[in-house]
């Protein structure tokens, strides 16, 4: 009888069940990591898409920022600086 339980567990845990073993928990451990992080970006998503629907002013503060869109009435000045090196070859 103790050599058919023997046999037994070679064949379900084999030669390297332990190796085996810690290597699915380190898997299982990056798994919960990167679902934790997934869940992290999903409610930072959730909250810019309330923002999105609802907040005006976020609204604008995106079109400014990630469209360069102006509100009315606005007027762009763009300044450039006068380079040394000009019509006269930088000599004054």
């Amino acid at each position: 009888m103790g050599v058919i339980f023997s046999f037994f567990l070679l064949v379900i845990f084999g030669d390297d069940a332990l190796l085996e073993l810690n290597w699915v928990k380190r898997e299982r451990n990056i798994l919960i990591k990167k679902n934790e992080e997934l869940a992290r970006e999903n409610n930072s998503m959730y909250t810019e898409i309330e923002r999105l629907r609802h907040d005006p002013e976020y609204i604008e503060n995106v079109a400014r920022r990630e469209l360069g869109m102006i509100g009315k009435n606005e007027i762009i000045f763009k300044v450039e600086k006068k380079t040394d090196s000009g019509a006269d070859g930088g000599k004054k």
